[in-house]
């Protein structure tokens, strides 16, 4: 084991800094009065307030902040922490969590939770999270003394890391010296220390991050620029961002430099000549990476940088994302221009891309003050993160499905242990923090949530009441901590681009003039303790088309995704929590049958006229026009209902409506059944499958490989090799009697072998079979041996001068 020396930094910020820097974990820390000046208008840069000055009022988004809470209390911090002590030759006080924390991502959730008790014990004061905080402190450091400055919970890590600190570098897409993403995982720990100094106030934690950062810094120190970017290829989350926040709170030039070595140059450099290269990509792994090149950039002052990020947002929120301000299909970014994965696969937008990209919108936003970068947050506020959470027990969701008539598997708060349960467990704390900003003594309203702000610099409470989005009034109640003096606080009330006309103001019950401005109306008014304005929104109702202009239709009414319950099948009884199981976060019961979908028969501008406010008090619209179920034939009347989305749980739902004309139905329908009736007879001839170069679906399959690399072609995933690689499939009723593998047929002349569990399966040279079609499969029976085996594993290698693959789909199927 290499030792690597520690130094110790000085306090070089006091906290109170360092909550105006980072406030909330605002993005960017540098809160300085420079601008971005990307759409030729000059804008103002705002601060955040501290989580604590903001506290939730009756809502939802209050009842998810509780709701967190009791999940993040019931959760076992001796369990969490197992990983960590065990790595570092301590007992562990109980044994480890099961699921992703055990199985190679170990300790991830760890650092998450460092995060998320920081949050939430900022959001509402709780005590028990503070202990809870300060006792995973002071475990994890006794962990930390013991290892150099080192803390993680990666399985045999410090053999790893002596292996990267000598040079020896074996990076995969997934994968870094064997170890399932370590970088990722080591990241969540370093936000988890930042948070807990910058958010949660503890001394502690700095010492800890400092120390750790000392270790990296000597760990990395023999390396070149050239082999940190080939570590780069494996996902490392957003070690840039947390590097560049520990230059800008020490001061050190060295994190500075660790940020931009860290900051993939093949995903920055086309952004910076605004090209769209991410079609096929991971899609989480980049989101992050680009936070912190807008960190970078910031510290910097690098206009280009700032400007890529931009372009990367720009993209994704506007060509690559759905209606409810989440992207990506299988964990991947699917062509632009064919939305078709989105509306079909049972696994659509993950949780941690919206995570991500509103942590961008957020610094983006604090950094121009657009309100572009506001639409999307409270898009995605509203109906990706809000939704994600279940309003009971608290689970988490990984995949929220796009596809018609399918459905959500939740967490369970002992047992799932993913990456979207280690953000999941931060979101609900974070409602508070873009609900208003400042500048000197401007006040802007950027959320209508309930809540109170407390405003002790310019001796202002403003409390903003209301009950939206069912219904419209807003009150904000301002008052004067010094009863005797008023206040001249500028008020920037945020004009929401869904509104259908112009905001009117009410000051005490009295028309008051507003000033328009970019985005905002701006009330100057000498501010008396007790003043009421009120002004009252008047929200859209509209559709909102798929990207790729096929023929679905999301409905909302302002910034809410509206959706309604669909009942695939009589008396279907579906699970909706998730088991210990690797893959248990899937979805994966039967799809609803076309036959069983609403279809919306008329062109949306009709459906929408149609559609009546119901007379519950919370918002929904019935119609009981324009909405055929094929099973029930296109003249029967019923009654549709739609909600909003964040409030429809444990059902299957529909949130893009199928829009067609009524001979389009009908052959739609027939079409739909024969398609769906093709895909069921491949789902039951299938014993297990690999899509190779995916993330879960190769860890899953313990891959392994030497000389080995993945891509994307057109979409279509693929793994080769010069050297070899394997996974090992499932055959635990001993089913399976062939092996199907899809290639593509310009891959002409490769020669490889094809082994299971050491016995040839079979000699391979390219093309194996001549064919007019783009890609190919081959079946290759197998042997009797073979057959008997309940697990197999399957390695592809290389003939000496050639390639193994491209593999393109790895299916083992049965003789039904």
């Amino acid at each position: 084991m290499f030792v690597l020396a520690v130094k110790k930094l000085p306090h070089v910020i006091s906290f109170s800094l360092a909550v105006m820097l980072l406030s909330a974990c605002s993005e960017h820390p540098n809160a300085d009065d420079k601008t971005v000046n990307t759409h030729h208008t000059q804008r103002t840069p705002q601060q955040l307030f501290a989580l604590e000055q903001v506290s939730l009022s009756a809502s939802p988004f209050l009842h998810a902040q509780q709701t967190n809470v009791r999940y993040l209390l019931a959760l076992h911090p001796d369990q969490l922490l197992a990983p960590y002590l065990r790595e570092a030759g301590i007992e562990p006080k109980a044994s480890s969590y099961g699921n992703w924390e055990d199985s190679g991502l170990d300790g991830h959730i760890g650092g998450h939770y460092l995060s998320a008790l920081s949050l939430a014990w900022a959001a509402t004061g709780d005590e028990e999270l503070k202990h809870r905080l300060d006792y995973m402190l002071n475990e994890l450091q006794r962990a930390q003394q013991v290892n150099d400055g080192y803390l993680g919970g990666i399985p045999d890590g410090q053999a790893m890391w002596q292996q990267i600190h000598d040079g020896n570098i074996k990076a995969d897409l997934f994968s870094l010296n064997d170890r399932w993403v370590p970088l990722y995982n080591i990241d969540k720990i370093f936000h988890g220390l930042r948070d807990a100094y910058l958010i949660a106030g503890s001394e502690q934690a700095k010492t800890m991050l400092f120390d750790l950062g000392e270790w990296f810094l000597n760990l990395t120190s023999k390396l070149s620029d050239e082999q940190i970017q080939q570590m780069l290829y494996s996902e490392y989350g957003g070690l840039n961002a947390v590097f560049a926040d520990m230059a800008t709170i020490s001061g050190d030039k060295r994190y500075l430099k660790l940020a931009q070595q860290f900051t993939q140059n093949s995903i920055v450099d086309p952004l910076l000549k605004k090209q769209d290269k991410l079609t096929g990509l991971h899609a989480n792994t980049q989101i992050p990476k680009i936070i912190g090149m807008l960190k970078v950039a910031e510290a910097t002052d690098d206009k280009a940088w700032q400007q890529g990020a931009d372009y990367f947002w720009q993209t994704v929120t506007k060509e690559r994302s759905v209606a409810i301000g989440g992207n990506s299909v299988r964990e991947h970014f699917h062509d632009k221009k064919d939305f078709t994965a989105m509306v079909e696969d049972v696994e659509g937008p993950e949780t941690c891309n919206t995570y991500n990209m509103m942590k961008l919108s957020k610094q983006l936003f604090l950094k121009t003050a657009d309100t572009r970068y506001l639409e999307y947050y409270e898009r995605a506020t509203y109906n990706h993160i809000l939704s994600s959470q279940h309003p009971e027990h608290g689970g988490l969701v990984y995949f929220t499905p796009m596809r018609p008539g399918h459905y959500r598997m939740y967490s369970s708060v002992q047992d799932s242990m993913w990456c979207c349960v280690g953000s999941g467990i931060e979101n609900h704390s974070k409602y508070g923090e873009l609900i208003y900003s400042k500048k000197d003594n401007n006040l802007w309203v950027n959320l209508f949530i309930p809540s109170t702000l407390d405003w002790q610099q310019q001796g202002l409470k403003v409390t903003q009441q209301s009950h939206f989005p069912d219904a419209n009034n807003i009150t904000l109640v301002i008052n004067t901590l010094d009863k005797k003096h008023n206040s001249s606080a500028q008020l920037h009330i945020r004009k929401p681009s869904w509104v259908t006309d112009e905001l009117q103001f009410e000051l005490n019950g009295k028309a008051i003039n507003a000033t328009a401005e970019q985005g905002y109306y701006a009330i100057k008014h000498d501010w008396h303790d007790g003043d009421k304005l009120t002004f009252s929104l008047a929200p859209k109702l509209y559709t909102e088309q798929l990207p790729d202009d096929q023929d679905y239709y999301a409905v909302l009414y302002g910034p809410v995704v509206m959706a309604t319950k669909v009942q695939a099948f009589k008396n279907e009884h579906l699970n909706f929590v998730a088991d210990d199981s690797r893959m248990g976060h899937i979805a994966a019961g039967p799809t609803c049958p076309p036959e069983a979908l609403p279809i919306m028969l008329s062109e949306p501008e009709q459906f929408i006229a149609d559609l009546k406010r119901a007379p519950s008090a919370e918002l929904a619209f019935t119609t009981d026009k324009n909405v055929a179920i094929a099973q029930q034939g296109i003249g029967s009347t019923q009654t549709t209902q739609l909600i909003p989305f964040f409030r429809l749980h444990d059902s299957r739902y529909q949130v893009y409506w199928p829009q067609q004309s009524e001979a389009e139905f009908t052959q739609f329908v027939k079409d739909s059944k024969a398609a769906e009736q093709a895909k069921e007879q491949l789902r039951l001839l299938t014993v297990d499958q690999i899509t190779p170069g995916e993330q879960q679906p190769e860890v899953e399959h313990d891959f392994k490989g030497e000389n080995t690399r993945a891509g994307v072609n057109n979409g279509h995933h693929w793994r080769d090799a010069t050297g070899w690689f394997e996974y090992k499939l499932t055959n635990s009723e001993q089913q399976a009697v062939a092996l199907r593998i899809r290639y593509f047929t310009a891959d002409v002349g490769r020669k490889f072998t094809i082994t299971i569990n050491g016995e040839v399966l079979a000699k391979v040279s390219l093309p194996a079979k001549q064919t007019g079609a783009e890609f190919y499969s081959i079946d290759y029976p197998l042997t009797d041996e073979m057959k008997k085996a309940s697990s197999l594993t399957l390695r592809f290698s290389a003939i000496k001068g050639s390639v193994a693959g491209g593999i393109y789909g790895i299916r083992l199927i049965n003789n039904n």
